[in-house]
């Protein structure tokens, strides 16, 4: 029973920043300056650490510009989650980026976007791709955790503010 249990809580337990974001991918102090640039920078810093194959960086930007063209992914209060379904990756990855200026993203609300959370998932997982953006947007109703995030300044602050989420180190 007990081993039952633990696989079904498994299957639909909360995911955590640590399920899926890839550490050496976090981008504390993005330099681009448009949507295009800031996707393109982010699935770059996925290829360098080692998330996904380069051969498969222009692919998956355009298919994040085409999800975008569906309506942005940027959903208010300074933060977007651009994301796509991808056959390259099988597994969900993704990485957290921080504009310092915030850039304009076409939000709903109108805002420059300063936090970026980059999700890639196989096209098979669509389970794992929405408890991501499950957490994410949960964890980012948490204005505390959204202000220490648009302040931090090294990829290791982004990091430990991110596991500190995962531990419920703030209000949500």
């Amino acid at each position: 029973m007990d081993a039952m249990m633990t696989m079904t809580e498994k299957g639909s337990g909360r995911m955590k920043f640590a399920d899926f974001v890839s550490r050496g991918a976090i981008c504390a102090d993005l330099a681009a300056g448009s949507k295009e640039d800031v996707i393109r920078e982010l699935t770059a810093s996925l290829v360098r650490s080692g998330a996904i194959a380069e051969d498969d960086l222009e692919s998956i930007v355009k298919a994040i510009m085409k999800r975008e063209e569906l309506g942005s992914t940027g959903i208010g209060r300074g933060v977007a989650v651009p994301h796509t379904k991808h056959p390259s990756v099988d597994r969900l990855v993704g990485t957290v980026g921080v504009s310092n200026e915030g850039l304009d993203f076409n939000s709903l609300d109108g805002e420059k976007v300063q936090l970026f959370f980059l999700l890639i998932s196989p096209p098979d997982r669509p389970g794992d791709h929405l408890r991501a953006l499950e957490n994410i947007s949960r964890q980012l109703r948490d204005d505390t955790f959204c202000r220490f995030l648009k302040q931090a300044k090294t990829a290791e602050d982004i990091w430990q503010l991110l596991e500190d989420a995962d531990n419920n180190h703030f209000g949500t």
